[in-house]
């Protein structure tokens, strides 16, 4: 019996040693992969960047304060949406499969929130929130460019403020909320269609209210505005490359070593082969080295990967981004020839190659269970695609007929860096 109660004593604390050990690796894990995510936060963040610089310098000069505002603007617009609603919003803890759920109001971890028992030990609530909230305000970003050079800025921020508080996250819930989609079988890994197209049809719908620019389409003529900085442009699409290993590979939601990699590797060999597959395609359609469509093309290649970039094999991933650069360009054109004035390419690189991007899922993609099923993608692209433009057309119709959404036609011909911000994104002075 003595035997018997020393060997109890004895694997107690064996027991204890290895439970506390436990612990410790867990939160060893926990700060590891959290450690990424906040990186990967900043990532996405720096986007923004991005954006500014492709926007303002595709643009014309006249107007680059006012496209600089907007992007200023739309993170900040975009983070605050997302705390007060818009994660709750997308993250509504669905009890069953559904279309609308709502956790309340403002931002409030849990009590596990901080601990490895949250996200299955990938990273932090407030990580959580911060990491959707630079996606949310993604989407905004998409709009801007397209409307530039003739949208009100008031206009453009309260459909801002109502696209990214209340559209954007109830689409994503369908699907990273847990709800209707996802119960479905519909896969988009990083947001081919939940960010991109989503964005992308608030973009075309935009358009498609606002017209186009005085002077675009003249005599049968599509009329090219010289950019202001193609330098800048090109900055910015290297930006948004930079950025993009967080937008992907932030969306393995851990530290995975061997996953984060090869996302990396899929999202980098997507966005070289589109800026192939544009090269070419520029090179036959308009018969020159077009520089503008090259970079449209590394990120119509980047958005082709971004629904599938875990799915894909390295193979699928140059397949599917090389045609996505057909794709933008093939695009550009036949908006312009339905007189769609998109300023800075956004509705070709961000809705057209997004709904690529998700349907090359169900072409290409494979899993651990095997090919990934085509008709749920398809059912995704058109459900999110017919909720955002809808949405997006009701509220720039709304503030069409209210407040107005498109500036008068001395302050587009002179510019809205004069009228609406008193100062010039570009100042030359002569001696």
């Amino acid at each position: 019996m003595a035997a018997s109660g020393d060997a109890a004593t004895t694997v107690e604390p064996a027991v204890e040693t290895v439970m506390a050990s436990a612990q410790e690796l867990g939160d060893v894990l926990l700060t590891t992969n959290n450690l990424w995510m906040i990186v990967a936060t900043a990532l996405v963040f720096l986007m923004h960047l991005g954006f500014a610089g492709v926007e303002a310098g595709f643009t014309q000069s006249k107007n680059t304060v006012n496209i600089l505002f907007k992007n200023t603007l739309t993170p900040v617009i975009g983070i605050l949406t997302f705390a007060l609603m818009g994660f709750n919003l997308m993250y509504p803890g669905f009890e069953t499969p559904g279309w609308f759920g709502f956790s309340g109001f403002w931002i409030d971890s849990p009590a596990n929130g901080i601990t490895a028992e949250y996200a299955s030990g990938g990273y932090t609530y407030w990580t959580d929130f911060l990491f959707q909230a630079m996606f949310a305000a993604t989407a905004a970003t998409i709009v801007s460019g397209a409307v530039a050079e003739r949208i009100k800025l008031s206009a453009y921020l309260i459909f801002t403020i109502l696209f990214v508080g209340l559209v954007y996250p109830i689409i994503g819930s369908w699907k990273w909320g847990g709800g209707a989609l996802d119960a479905l079988g519909f896969y988009d890994f990083a947001g081919s269609t939940l960010v991109h197209s989503v964005g992308g049809w608030g973009a075309l719908a935009g358009i498609l209210v606002l017209g186009p620019r005085i002077g675009k389409y003249m005599n049968g003529k599509v009329n090219d505005f010289p950019g202001s900085s193609v330098p800048l442009a090109t900055m910015g699409v290297f930006l948004l490359w930079f950025g993009w290993f967080g937008f992907n590979g932030g969306s393995v939601l851990s530290a995975d070593p061997g996953l984060v990699s090869y996302v990396l590797v899929t999202t980098s060999l997507g966005a070289c082969a589109g800026a192939i597959g544009s090269f070419i395609m520029a090179h036959i359609v308009f018969k020159r080295m077009d520089l503008g469509m090259v970079l449209n093309g590394v990120l119509a290649g980047l958005v082709a990967v971004t629904a599938g970039a875990d799915v894909f094999s390295t193979a699928d991933a140059v397949i599917a981004g090389f045609i996505g650069g057909f794709l933008v360009v093939l695009s550009a054109v036949t908006l312009d020839k339905f007189k769609l004035d998109d300023a800075v390419g956004a509705v070709s690189v961000h809705l057209t190659v997004g709904i690529w991007g998700t349907l090359a899922v169900g072409i290409f993609g494979s899993n651990a269970d095997g090919a990934m099923p085509f008709l749920p993608q398809l059912i995704g692209v058109g459900v999110c695609g017919a909720a955002a433009f809808s949405c997006a057309s009701i509220i720039f119709l709304v503030l069409k007929y209210t407040i107005g959404i498109r500036v008068s036609e001395e302050h587009e011909r002179e510019g809205l860096d004069s009228h609406e911000h008193g100062i010039r994104g570009y100042t030359i002075i002569l001696e």
